[in-house]
């Protein structure tokens, strides 16, 4: 970040990006789509719309721009906290018309709040955090939109180029040395609440895959009876294997010939051996980790790999180094609809040779959701603090559905562990006997 001018461009840009995504998500399907809920996982499209428009209204147009309320009414109606996703479709929301009347109304009333706005001084100002607070939050809701399109039955209503093939697939681990790093982040301006502050951290020397576990990986504990051996389940993921009847990521379709193929936003695909493995719950995960003789890594495991640096000792951005992701490091912005083959991105690799830490699937970690050392709310409680402690645990990297704004070597997600409907795939891990 330099200039309040150069962060004003930038944050123009993101906020542009993330409507005309949401507008994508939204405009491509009749006002019965729209307000139809295809999972009781997940609210009605129009209920995302908004939602996204009120959490803008609240933050930017009153908190920041100070101004009159454009529909106080609709506070308690999009609060995200009053009502379980189960219950939205029953409330009065506002219809698909009303919807995008009342985002259009609020976008053009935060554009003049930009414009007026030092993006200094008062923390939620400083470095135009507030505004790209929300630009990340929109994008949240538009990956979370995106996961509703593939819950949605019918015809195919979105469309985007084949993600990447190749020929040089990263096998076997890397091992990543022992010693001391810095975890999470005090500096990166638009970083949110449960990523800071920076702090030490020690971790012994361990073993990471190379790349995330594939589908051809998976089939092989399929087909070793991965699903029928309790004794690779722990107790309370075995009991969710039963009586959710787990026989497969979620999405698969055995042919009943041998093949499996994959349901993919409305179009059937055969499964591709070297994609990663999408669509698989923490329980899934961990069996798998379990029948390969190793196990999950631990989100500080995670993130040295990601965002140590070897040769210098400091922590990085990314994998890469310290610059924004393009379309050459990782599949990132849904500019495909699924998750490119491992070693598609080998300049977005880390220095020690772990491909695809970023993009392509949410990669599950052994972690609970705690606050780091230092943690404090901010600007409000419910964005991180009240799961903290709960049944959650740890993704990192984004998927092909994540947005770069809202993807980082420090970015957190965190979801239930039986939860299989969001873009989630996973990588194994293991102690090594001795630092190196």
């Amino acid at each position: 970040m330099t200039t309040p001018e150069d962060v004003r461009t930038r944050l123009v840009e993101e906020l542009t990006r993330a409507r005309d995504r949401s507008r994508a998500l939204t405009d491509c399907v009749d006002d019965v789509d729209l307000t139809t809920q295809h999972s009781p996982l997940m609210s009605p499209l129009v209920w995302d719309l908004a939602h996204i428009g009120n959490q803008e209204e609240l933050w930017l147009v009153r908190d920041i721009g100070g101004r009159e309320p454009v529909r106080r009414d609709l506070d308690e109606l999009y609060d995200a906290f009053a009502h379980p996703r189960a219950t939205r479709p029953s409330l009065p929301l506002l219809n698909p018309s009303e919807a995008r009347q009342y985002v259009d109304q609020v976008r053009d009333k935060s554009w003049d709040v930009l414009d007026r706005s030092p993006l200094r001084g008062r923390r939620l100002e400083e470095d135009g955090f507030a505004f790209a607070m929300i630009a990340q939050h929109e994008q949240q809701h538009d990956e979370t939109m995106l996961a509703t399109h593939q819950l949605r039955r019918g015809s195919a209503v979105l469309a985007a180029p084949a993600a990447p093939r190749t020929t040089a697939v990263p096998r076997g681990e890397v091992v990543v040395p022992g010693g001391d790093f810095e975890m999470g982040t005090s500096t990166d301006p638009w970083a949110l609440d449960n990523e800071r502050p920076a702090h030490r951290v020690t971790v012994r020397a361990f073993a990471i895959d190379a790349a995330p576990v594939t589908n051809g990986r998976y089939l092989e504990f399929m087909a070793d009876g991965g699903y029928r051996r309790p004794e690779l389940w722990s107790e309370r993921g075995w009991a969710h294997r039963v009586a959710a009847e787990l026989d497969a990521p979620q999405f698969w379709v055995d042919d009943g010939a041998g093949a499996w193929w994959r349901r993919a936003f409305g179009t059937m695909e055969p499964v591709r051996e070297h994609q990663p493995v999408v669509h698989v719950c923490w329980f899934e995960a961990q069996a798998y980790a379990r029948w390969a003789g190793r196990r999950l890594p631990t989100e500080t495991e995670w993130e040295r790999a990601a965002r140590w640096d070897p040769v210098s000792g400091r922590s990085r951005r990314f994998p890469w180094g310290d610059e924004e992701p393009t379309p050459e490091r990782a599949n990132l912005g849904q500019r495909h609809l699924e998750p490119a083959e491992v070693g598609a991105y080998p300049v977005g690799a880390s220095p020690l040779g772990v491909h695809q830490l970023i993009g392509d699937v949410w990669e599950w970690t052994s972690s609970d959701f705690l606050p780091y050392p230092g943690f404090s709310a901010f600007p409000y409680r419910e964005y991180s603090e009240v799961f903290h402690g709960g049944d959650y645990k740890v993704l990192r990297g984004g998927s092909f559905g994540t947005d770069p704004v809202a993807c980082r070597g420090t970015f957190r997600n965190w979801d239930h562990p039986i939860r299989r409907q969001i873009f989630a795939g996973f990588r194994c891990a293991r102690d090594v006997e001795s630092d190196v």
